[in-house]
């Protein structure tokens, strides 16, 4: 579907004048983000570790929570770690066992849901499973400000819960011993957009200042109570930051504030990462070479389109405890099969992915296309696959689209929306039409409830789009930073723009547009030949390599194929982003198209 295409406002005059020190390129990508204020630009251009990382204790139940777990340790009660089976599940997971053992626990362990089995959450038959198993804490990452009913089993059976989240807090908080989440009501704790990596961090930074505040007091070192372990190794705490990033990249949150901070470092620590399971993972990504050596400089892309892939594969395909065991063994070998299970994984998601969207849209374009909120089933799909799908469709069709899979006779789906609509508080509205959901503003999981068809649910979200979008424009769009011409970029400008950096949700690379570009030459380049390599010329200035991710494919965003709509000759409007093109040790800039129009 064609995007429409915005050009930003330039900053006004005052906020230039007033910020006289910075570039005006620079000064309009900050003003388009939002931020004016001095703090926010020196926040946002020179990230702090140790000045812009909030005190954990700012969380309301932190000292609870803390107090709790080490008295936990000291008593050797059994800990268990509740996950999920995500790149941000699977990353909080490794952040939290890596500190209760650092910490002396020697009765922890993790527990991450099967997909189709467990489903997301907390569910009263793990509940049960791990009271018989004489659990005496459980800890969630990423899950559990949901689950209620689960977490009023657990309390009834004599475990105490600690939550850790960031989902949308429900209407009625579960009665968890505390809960760690940025948004519950009343909560004084700063920074609102950490992920479940995010918070769990936090709570990890949380037990190393409280083991501080037990073990050292002015006069020096206190006697070891029992079942605590030494003083964690300085810095320690800085290796857990890849997991923070990884987890931050992966779920999308805005790199803005303190996940900005995080993410920036944890990348620091990425490139250097001593995780053996990573340096497998990574080698299989073929983003090292046959002795280890890096390509190029890992980057929030590496994340996004290499490392959490293969990460969510595991969950998506099978089960999530390769990806935790891969990021958490000291094992080379153990390391390098898991590596390569979750890389074999992923591939195969890939396949079956192509294979169901083109499914999907047979079926939206066969019965489906003029509904407002489109709803497809399919026949015993993964549920693993369902959300990629309903992403996938999502930009397609740019409509809010929920993909549901029967399993076991309960139909499992999962969403993705669109700017203008808020498909969670959708959900929220209509909770007797499932068993069990929860999700964002943009993305949903949910079991739809017994004698509930999907029919139903297409009437009643689609009366609720209309209602809520009426009067709006839902056309998809593209905002672009500034017009450019193509002779303007340089290295200098790219340079420039790393300040930027990291770059993700609320902080996009930067969009230029190109007008009247002449086609000098493409091919389809890649494996299948599903990208674009374009060159382009504007008023016989340099020849300029664009390559486009995708646009060979059909079911791709723009609908179309475009290795067959355009020829050599052909006049085309560009929006790109600048990046950098590495191989065998050259470096070259490369336009990575964001969008395009024939003229």
């Amino acid at each position: 579907m064609q995007k429409l295409w915005k050009i930003l406002d330039p900053a006004p005059t005052d906020f230039l004048s007033s910020h006289p020190e910075l570039p005006s390129l620079v000064a309009n990508l900050l003003y388009h983000r939002k931020l004016t204020t001095q703090a926010q630009i020196d926040e946002f251009l020179n990230p702090d570790y140790s000045q812009d990382i909030h005190d954990p204790f700012l969380f309301k139940d932190m000292e609870k929570a803390c107090e709790r777990i080490i008295d936990a340790i000291e008593k050797q009660e059994k800990i268990v770690v509740h996950g999920d089976y995500d790149a941000d599940g699977v990353s909080s997971s490794v952040i939290l066992i890596s500190t209760l053992k650092e910490l002396g626990a020697e009765h922890c362990e993790v527990f991450l849901p099967h997909r189709e089995i467990d489903g997301y959450g907390l569910n009263k038959f793990t509940v049960q499973m791990l009271s018989e198993r004489k659990t005496n804490l459980i800890i969630t990452c990423d899950c559990g400000v949901s689950n209620n009913e689960e977490i009023k089993l657990a309390k009834e059976l004599g475990m105490d819960v600690i939550v850790t989240d960031h989902h949308t807090v429900p209407a009625e908080l579960p009665p968890a011993f505390a809960i760690i989440h940025p948004l519950v009501p009343d909560e004084t704790y700063p920074d609102k957009g950490l992920c479940g990596g995010g918070v769990s961090f936090k709570l990890m930074q949380g037990l190393l200042k409280y083991w501080e505040k037990i073990k050292v007091s002015a006069q020096g070192v206190n006697p070891r109570p029992m079942g605590l372990g030494p003083r964690p190794a300085s810095g320690w705490e800085k290796w857990m930051l890849d997991m923070a990033a990884i987890a931050s990249v992966a779920d999308m949150v805005p790199l803005l504030g303190e996940s900005r901070t995080l993410t920036k470092y944890g990348l620091i620590v990425l490139n250097k990462t001593k995780r053996l399971g990573l340096q497998k993972l990574l080698l299989e990504a073929r983003l090292l070479d046959e002795k280890g050596f890096k390509k190029r400089e890992f980057d929030t892309r590496t994340i996004g389109f290499q490392i959490a892939p293969r990460i969510n594969a595991a969950g998506r395909m099978n089960h999530a405890n390769a990806a935790y065991n891969l990021l958490m063994t000291d094992n080379a070998e153990e390391a390098a099969l898991l590596a390569h299970e979750l890389d074999e994984s992923n591939q195969k998601r890939q396949k079956i992915t192509e294979e169901l969207v083109k499914r999907a849209v047979e079926q939206i374009e066969t019965k489906l296309k003029d509904d407002p909120v489109l709803i497809v089933e399919g026949a015993h799909w993964p549920p693993g696959i369902v959300g990629l799908i309903s992403g996938k469709l999502k930009d397609k069709y740019y409509k809010p689209t929920l993909v549901a899979t029967d399993v076991e006779g309960e139909l499992l789906g999962s969403g993705r929306s669109i700017d203008e609509f808020n498909l969670i508080k959708c959900l929220q509205g209509m909770p007797e039409m499932f068993a069990k959901f929860g999700g964002h503003p943009m993305a949903c999981g949910f079991t739809l409830a017994p004698g509930k068809t999907l029919d139903e649910l297409r009437k009643k979200m689609s009366e609720k789009f209309l209602e809520e979008t009426a009067g709006m424009d839902v056309r998809p769009k593209l905002n672009i930073d500034t017009e450019i011409k193509l002779d303007d970029i340089d290295w200098e400008l790219y340079d420039l723009l790393q300040k930027f950096e990291p770059f993700g949700q609320n902080n996009e690379e930067p969009k230029y547009l190109a007008r009247e570009l002449t086609v000098k030459a493409l091919e389809p380049v890649g494996k299948e030949g599903k990208h674009l390599r374009i060159m382009v010329q504007q008023d016989n200035g340099q020849i300029k390599k664009t390559i486009g991710w995708d646009l060979c494919n059909e079911n791709n965003c723009h609908c179309l194929d475009w290795s067959k709509e355009l020829k050599v000759g052909d006049k085309i409007d560009m929006v790109f982003e600048i990046e950098v093109n590495e191989w065998n040790g050259n470096r070259e800039l490369q336009l990575t198209i964001a969008d395009l129009k024939k003229i």
